[in-house]
């Protein structure tokens, strides 16, 4: 089965774009399956199932440097309290802490990022 990739630039996707993801791979599995009429229901959930576990498990990152080493932390963006990609500037000094595998950035409104260092490098 080739089945489609969608929202891996890390944006959350808008009720548009969502519908329209389940609607081309709806279609995939029309054509995938032989063209079989009557399956549309069928089909809208399977797609509506698969693109909703692929955008549950997709996981974004961001890059912290600290004293010449650079860690790298993934989260899930359901479970990010509101934080928005590009919400800490490049360059500017954020307080973070460490807990094992575990780092945290402390967000403009005191809120933290949670993330899971998958990445060091220095």
């Amino acid at each position: 089965m080739s089945k489609s990739s969608f929202f891996q630039d890390g944006s959350l996707p808008t009720a548009g774009d969502l519908h329209e993801a389940i609607r081309r791979r709806a279609e995939e599995i029309y054509i995938e399956s032989g063209r079989i009429a009557g399956r549309d229901s069928e089909n809208w959930a399977q797609a509506e199932h698969q693109i909703m576990t692929q955008l549950a498990s997709r996981r974004t990152a961001v890059v912290v440097k600290i004293g010449g080493i650079q860690y790298v932390g993934e989260y899930k963006p359901e479970d990010a309290d509101g934080y928005v990609p590009g919400e800490f500037i490049p360059g500017t000094p954020v307080p973070v802490r460490f807990e094992g595998s575990k780092m945290f950035i402390k967000r403009h409104d005191g809120r933290e990022l949670k993330t899971t260092i998958v990445k060091k490098v220095g």
